[in-house]
């Protein structure tokens, strides 16, 4: 079993996961990077996760259905055209010989759904393995859109709360501008300092930052650490009116909104 990250625009990137046959693929944004994997490794696509109702995560979608042979799942609370079955919170996906379960994760959108792959032998992750979408990036969350600050802090204490050595699959490479707010939002994390450095080393070789880890993204995600006194500190100094977990949270995602480096 392999898993692949294929480039799109934008930074995106459309998870892949592949048994040398058959494809699983993930928010396919754009189809073309699918379609030249597909045929490059001679695969047929079985079938395609959506986690949330964004363009940028479901556009290739209707040139990908001429080639499926499976089902789209995509969250039960989102309008989404081209979507076979409908998934919530517990609902289970058998894909590929893999069970995964769908986890309401809200916040980015009130509808958001993240995919949690249960442990299997031959994997090339050690344990569970999730596709969260835009709700977690490394060292950083999605912003908000229709859904509240509240839910996007929950949903990312119970991605944080899975196994540390858990693989995080965000849609997103947008690793090193997070490093950067997150050195801003927790002066003098040696942690934050060291991922920053060797992303940007990865990024000026062409390499992905991604996947994460749940203890990678404990030690340097900020809206992960939202309730450490220094991260608490730096939100007061931004107007944060008081130490709650969801005051810091809230006023770092609104930080970051405006935040240059």
């Amino acid at each position: 079993m392999k898993l692949l990250a294929l480039p799109a625009f934008s930074d995106n990137y459309i998870w892949m996961i592949s048994d040398g046959t058959r494809a699983l693929v993930v928010d396919p944004g754009d189809a073309a990077p699918v379609l030249k994997a597909l045929q490059d490794q001679q695969l047929t696509l079985a079938a395609i996760l959506v986690t949330h109702r964004h363009a940028d995560h479901v556009a290739g979608l209707p040139q990908l259905r001429r080639i499926l042979q499976g089902p789209v799942y995509g969250p039960r609370h989102e309008a989404i055209d081209g979507i076979d079955i409908v998934v919530g919170n517990g609902d289970t996906v058998h894909e590929l010989g893999l069970t995964f379960e769908a986890w309401d994760t809200p916040g980015h959108t009130a509808g958001h759904v993240s995919y949690v792959a249960l442990p299997a032998q031959g994997m090339p992750w050690p344990r569970r393995l999730v596709f969260c979408g835009d709700t977690l990036f490394s060292a950083g969350c999605g912003r908000i859109f229709d859904g509240t600050a509240e839910q996007l802090l929950h949903s990312l204490d119970r991605l944080a709360d899975l196994p540390s050595d858990t693989w995080l699959c965000p849609t997103h490479e947008y690793t090193v501008s997070n490093l950067r707010f997150a050195s801003a939002a927790e002066p003098g994390n040696p942690d934050v300092a060291q991922a920053l450095e060797q992303s940007l080393a990865l990024r000026a070789r062409g390499e992905y930052t991604l996947p994460t880890t749940v203890a990678r993204e404990r030690l340097i995600n900020p809206y992960l650490r939202c309730r450490q006194p220094t991260v608490v500190a730096q939100a007061l100094k931004q107007g944060a009116p008081d130490a709650s977990a969801l005051s810091v949270f809230t006023t770092l995602r609104q930080w970051k909104n405006t935040f240059t480096a």
